[in-house]
């Protein structure tokens, strides 16, 4: 019999995790607004806060596809009731991945001018860049380890510790941002761009003290890491390998997409930076209910519920094109006071307001294809995610990208690019998922 997956279970899970994953955008939408209105050099600040939120993205998104690896075995364990086979998994593959982040640290610490070049920086951009990225990489073990402990989280069906550690993160690096970035008359000097490098520091230290709290009181899983390693721990390791190739080619187009802005000159890079930390948001907004599908997926798998599968799969659907539309229709709403919130820059906001629009109408699309993502990483099924990016990058983004500048689109060609990327990512996700999985239905 096919369980019903209502409104209420759904949100129950994807409303936590929806606060909690817009925690990272908040942290550099805040860098950007606030830097963005600095007294001196504010374009060439947020050029530069825009340079670095790539690269660290970059890096993020490499090694943070711990969550999803952990969350994918820890919930089918779930759902096969033996949960008690893992509980030194998480501790292991936190140790793997945070040691891979110090080692990240010590390559690219003295090589940040060299690295921010490939990026199209110089002059006061370059430098700005460099100083900003030395301070804020120091963030990046204490980042992968809030990430893994989410992950674990997650994967025990439970969003809502997460969602308590993202909004104690949030709130305390807006705090932050405002103090050290614009100073305190007579107490503490106006740091200006580096200011937000540190509020970011500090916000990711605390999330990962309470990140450990959490998991400490509220679960029976340790974090000293045990040997030898758990059996799961090479399907951890396929996992990151293949999520890993597939968020280079992730990268591969924000990287094009950032040197093309940077190209164009400073003001364009600062009106991409806007609009890509905006973008970032609404992705990470929907995530919350790939999130739900993430956990739900892996659990109804473990169980072989497949029937219930499909059920969650067509609900999933229909509420994302509800948020995509709903996104797109608010953030219309305040289209032109959102520009002002970053930038005071008339030649910044001008090319912002000219090319925003697409961002917007496609977020029903990027809806449907974040939360086919979610659940594809909790089924396991990252092979064909992996190839799917890997087409829709070097197949349709880059060439459209270089494709479009060459017959005068210019910035616009960007976000024209961005747009297809997202149909290519999403579609035949929904298509191998349903030839996938309602065969099943019909032998369970």
């Amino acid at each position: 019999m096919t369980k019903k997956i209502s409104l209420k279970q759904i949100n129950k899970l994807a409303i936590p995790a929806l606060i909690a994953g817009i925690a990272e955008p908040i942290l550099s939408i805040t860098d950007t607004a606030i830097v963005g209105n600095i007294d001196v050099n504010a374009t060439e600040s947020l050029a530069a806060v825009g340079i670095v939120g790539t690269f660290i993205s970059m890096l993020i998104w490499v090694l943070g596809q711990t969550r999803s690896a952990i969350s994918s075995i820890v919930s089918q364990y779930v759902g096969a009731n033996k949960i008690d086979k893992i509980n030194d998994l998480p501790a292991q593959a936190i140790l793997i991945i945070t040691s891979l982040s110090i080692l990240i640290i010590a390559f690219t610490y003295p090589f940040t001018n060299s690295i921010f070049k490939l990026y199209n920086a110089s002059n006061l951009i370059l430098e700005y860049s460099s100083n900003y990225y030395k301070i804020r990489v120091f963030g990046f073990p204490f980042t992968l380890f809030s990430i893994a402990v989410f992950g674990t989280f997650r994967g025990l069906q439970n969003t809502y510790y997460p969602m308590i550690i993202a909004i104690i993160g949030a709130l305390l690096n807006i705090v932050l941002d405002l103090v050290l970035v614009f100073g305190i008359d007579g107490f503490i000097p106006a740091f200006n761009i580096e200011g937000a490098a540190y509020a970011s520091l500090i916000a990711q230290f605390v999330m990962a003290a309470f990140s450990a709290y959490y998991l400490l009181k509220k679960t029976s899983i340790s974090l000293k890491p045990t040997f030898p390693f758990n059996k799961e721990i090479k399907t951890f390791i396929l996992i990151i390998l293949n999520l890993f190739v597939r968020t280079l080619a992730l990268n591969a187009t924000l990287y094009f997409a950032t040197r093309f802005a940077t190209g164009y000159g400073p003001e364009y890079i600062a009106a991409y930076t806007i609009a890509i930390n905006l973008w970032f948001f609404g992705a990470f907004f929907i995530d919350g209910y790939a999130s739900a599908g993430n956990i739900l997926s892996g659990k109804l798998l473990g169980s072989k519920d497949y029937k219930t599968l499909i059920t969650l799969s067509n609900s999933l659907i229909k509420y994302g094109i509800i948020i995509g539309v709903l996104l797109a229709m608010v953030s219309g709403v305040f289209y032109y006071p959102l520009g002002l919130l970053f930038s005071q820059d008339p030649a910044v906001l001008n090319l912002f307001y000219n090319t925003f629009w697409i961002m917007l109408a496609i977020q029903p699309i990027c809806a449907l294809a974040f939360i086919f993502d979610g659940m594809f990483k909790g089924l396991g099924k990252v092979s064909y995610l992996r190839n799917v990016l890997l087409f829709s990058t070097f197949v349709i983004f880059i060439p459209l990208l270089f494709g479009l500048n060459y017959l005068g689109y210019g910035f616009n060609s960007i976000f024209i690019a961005f747009a297809l990327w997202m149909v290519a990512r999403g579609i035949p996700l929904i298509i191998k998922f349903r030839k996938m999985y309602l065969p099943r239905t019909q032998n369970h």
